[in-house]
């Protein structure tokens, strides 16, 4: 009879292994005997505390759990706003022009002349505004013989004064007043003379003296134009306009225009500046007058919109006035500047226009209005000059 397996004990002898179920050896699993457990089949563990320590779970959180700050919305960042291209483009051009009006003055003063007219001895003291000497010279030098021909001066040599003229600039109005060429006067070491005779004698030293001895003015800056750079100042601006009374034919001056108001060049302005032999009834004065009349719009063209927007006019009078002039030593360019401006506020409300006071067309100056006049200016009391004094032959009024 076939005996009962005993309890707890394992198969019998002969008896189908049951190593597929249990394994082959008879040990715990990954002991003697027995296979590894398969590592996909290997269920993960908490970690305990200790070997052998049951788990346990967290805390709970001791109190009311705190409420977490609520964020702020998150704005978006906004991003630096852009000029339009043609902006910067258009604002780049406005600073390079203006570097180019400041500096282009700068580099046409490198061309100037400079030259000693401070006289020597005895001056009148420094009085208040601003006094200069404007002087139009017809010497020829540096003229070439196409030029003198052009410009009807003939081959005199020397250096004489064909314009000369006070501007004063203070607290008034500006005055532009004229000394006829052939003014009577006393010139230190030579006695009674023309006025112009001073500048052939002693040149501009000798002029200021004269001027300054005569007029008691002291005299602040020297401002001298050549013929040719005069020329040159006039077509720069592109001609000037001038208003003859009469029509005007003078050989000698170069000059054939009509009567009325009509566009002068360089050359014709020059001629009509200089022409003293058609002027029949007030003779050197109505010259003078001429002579005003051509500065003034030369200076208004100098300023005018045209003058400062086209680059090629400004480069061309900056450099034609530069190479025209010769100013006395300390005169910079701010100051030829100011200069400049003056000249363009000497009409109207702005300024006084008229010849020195005269007694007569023999250009004798005024023993009684004249010193007046002069008084006005050494005390820059402009404001108070009265019609009479100031007209534009120098005359007293009828």
């Amino acid at each position: 009879m076939a005996q009962r397996p005993r309890s707890g004990g394992g198969p019998e002898e002969g008896t189908p292994e049951y190593d597929w179920l249990y394994g082959s050896g008879s040990g715990a699993p990954g002991g003697p005997g027995r296979p590894e457990p398969d590592p996909t089949r290997v269920m993960p563990t908490q970690p305990r505390g200790g070997a052998g320590a049951p788990y346990a779970p967290p805390p709970p959180p001791r109190g009311p759990a705190a409420p977490t700050p609520a964020r702020e919305p998150r704005r978006p960042a906004r991003g630096r706003r852009r000029r339009p291209p043609v902006l910067r483009i258009l604002l780049l051009l406005l600073v390079l022009w203006l570097v180019f009006l400041v500096v282009t003055p700068f580099l046409a003063w490198r061309e100037v002349s400079e030259v000693d007219a401070a006289p020597d001895g005895e001056r009148p003291p420094e009085q208040p505004g601003t006094t200069y000497l404007v002087v139009g010279s017809d010497s020829r030098e540096g003229l070439t013989p196409e030029q003198r021909r052009e410009l009807t001066t003939g081959n005199a040599g020397g250096r004489r004064t064909d314009t000369i003229m006070l501007l004063h600039t203070g607290d008034g109005p500006n005055v532009l007043m004229s000394i006829p060429r052939d003014s009577i006067v006393e010139v230190p070491g030579n006695g009674t003379t023309k006025v112009n005779a001073a500048y052939a004698f002693g040149g501009p030293q000798l002029l200021v003296r004269t001027i300054e001895q005569n007029t008691g003015i002291r005299v602040d800056h020297y401002v001298e134009v050549g013929f040719g750079g005069f020329v040159g100042v006039v077509d720069a601006v592109g001609g000037i306009e001038i208003c003859p009374e009469q029509a005007i034919q003078d050989p000698q001056a170069g000059l054939k225009v009509e009567a009325g108001c009509q566009e002068a060049d360089g050359v014709t302005a020059l001629g009509y500046a200089r022409s003293r032999k058609t002027y029949r009834e007030l003779g050197d004065v109505q010259r003078a007058q001429a002579q005003r009349e051509v500065v003034s719009g030369v200076a208004g063209k100098a300023v005018s919109p045209r003058s400062v927007l086209d680059p090629f006019r400004y480069w061309a009078l900056t450099h034609a006035a530069a190479e025209s002039v010769r100013v006395s030593e300390g005169t910079g360019p701010f100051r030829m500047g100011l200069f400049a401006l003056a000249m363009t506020r000497v009409d109207g409300e702005a300024g006084l226009t008229c010849g020195v006071p005269i007694a007569d067309l023999a250009v004798n100056w005024d023993s009684e209005r004249a010193p007046r006049m002069f008084r006005y200016l050494a005390e820059d009391d402009t404001a108070s000059i009265p019609d009479r004094l100031c007209t534009p032959s120098g005359l007293p009024p009828r």
